[in-house]
């Protein structure tokens, strides 16, 4: 097994304390405590820093320095519709030419994704959906397309923590929704109907996310 760089393992703790809300939005990244808790130099952590502001979830803060991004529940929301545009193409794209001994590893990870809800492992179930469709839209032949959706997930992360508890309800029709796919890959479907039903998969948890969202700000703020 490779080594993991001192960078590396520090953009990875940053990662994912950003992600699981242990830095907040708002947040100082103290960069002589992290590298004194990790054992490393600044070099490492100013590297990682780097790393993250350009995946938006640092920004230098003028006087302050380095500090979590702020990420809206609309920007989630917005991103995830653009994101359903992005990957729905793309699985449409790698169902052209999906590599039939792949098709295990696909199946693999919804039956995962089922073990992971049956114990209430909201977290790992995120882990595994984004490998479901990683492991799709590697297969689409089209690198731009490739780039812009891993931007795409990129941005997501920021807010990975809170989304993925606000749309826990809506995981076991996600996960039938994943074996459609599989079928469509093992047995065909036109170009049209993979894009739209991969499109419409991810379109339907943002409008989950809404619904849930205006219900809760109504609960809060009662006319």
């Amino acid at each position: 097994m490779k080594k993991e760089t001192k960078q590396h393992k520090v953009y990875r703790v940053i990662k994912s304390r950003i992600i699981e809300r242990l830095y907040v939005p708002g947040q100082r990244i103290v960069i002589d405590q992290i590298a004194k808790e990790l054992e490393t130099s600044t070099i490492p952590v100013r590297e990682a820093i780097r790393q993250l502001e350009s995946e938006r979830l640092i920004f230098y803060k003028q006087n302050v320095g380095p500090v979590v991004a702020e990420v809206n529940e609309t920007d989630y929301s917005d991103t995830l519709r653009v994101l359903a545009v992005l990957e729905g193409h793309a699985t449409a794209l790698s169902a052209e030419s999906f590599p039939k001994e792949k098709l295990h590893i696909l199946k693999n990870l919804n039956k995962k994704m089922e073990e992971a809800l049956e114990e209430f492992d909201i977290l790992e179930f995120g882990r595994l959906n984004s490998e479901f469709h990683r492991v799709i839209c590697e297969e689409c032949n089209n690198n731009y397309l490739l780039e812009s959706i891993k931007d795409t997930w990129n941005r997501l992360d920021s807010i990975r923590g809170l989304g993925s508890t606000l749309y826990s309800l809506r995981v076991k029709e996600s996960i039938k929704e994943h074996y459609e796919i599989i079928r469509f890959f093992e047995l065909g479907g036109s170009f049209a109907e993979v894009e739209q039903h991969s499109r419409m998969h991810k379109i339907k948890t943002a409008k989950d996310f809404e619904h849930r969202r205006l219900k809760h700000l109504e609960a809060n703020n009662p006319v």
